[in-house]
């Protein structure tokens, strides 16, 4: 992979990673504690990785997606994103009603559970799966005040070479986090192997995805 051109000629004099340590480590912890959360996002991805459907390429679409976002911010999106009221206003409506959507589906498997079994299908398409990441990744308003906004905001504080390893140390926590979050889940499928403990955990997505879902609608007429 060809590296940044202030990357490159950091090692190229001779000037070894060290100093972009600092940078890349205040980029991937802050990316780390705005990620690790329960969100639409991380139940949705613990949720197929419980059941084992589709995980590398989900992992890889949320992660990428934040890459992205996090390098536009980087970039200097942010500014105008946080200039942007009617953007902000419109995402933020859609997001609310999807994750309503979404929450009254939770709820509808809580009262009617599964037990997952190995070779157990699918609980839904390639296509709809990949649907609803993206739904989950850009209807959701914070992954743009956190990663375009915020951190790309906080990037000014690292100059040349140092900004692009702020904005990489970021960018790494995300992918950390999506395939530790998608794999490591399947460690928890003998707890998962009664009905009991689905119904459990599809009413506490319902329930994080409803008070999500509030939050936004809440947020909307306070800045209407």
């Amino acid at each position: 992979m060809l590296l940044p051109l202030p990357l490159y000629r950091s090692f190229a004099l001779g000037n070894p990673m060290h100093p972009l340590l600092p940078a890349a480590a205040s980029g991937f912890f802050l990316g780390a504690s705005l990620i690790i959360a329960i969100g639409a996002q991380n139940a949705f991805i613990l949720r197929q990785g419980l059941i084992r459907s589709h995980v590398f390429i989900l992992c890889l679409i949320c992660a990428a997606s934040d890459a992205a976002l996090i390098a536009a911010g980087v970039g200097g999106l942010g500014t105008l994103v946080a200039q942007s009221p009617l953007l902000i206003s419109v995402v933020t409506l859609g997001g609310a009603v999807f994750l309503a959507a979404y929450a009254a589906l939770a709820f509808r498997r809580a009262i009617r559970p599964q037990a997952m079994a190995a070779g157990a299908p699918e609980s839904m398409g390639l296509k709809q799966a990949i649907a609803m990441c993206l739904a989950f990744t850009f209807l959701n308003p914070h992954v743009y005040l956190d990663t375009v906004v915020l951190l790309g905001s906080l990037s000014a504080a690292h100059q040349g070479a140092a900004r692009f390893a702020y904005g990489a140390g970021a960018a790494l926590s995300s992918f950390v986090w999506f395939f530790g979050l998608g794999y490591g889940a399947r460690y928890l499928a003998p707890l998962f192997a009664k009905p009991a403990a689905w119904r459990v955990l599809d009413a506490l997505i319902g329930l994080v995805m409803s008070l999500l879902a509030i939050s936004l609608v809440l947020r909307f007429f306070a800045t209407a």
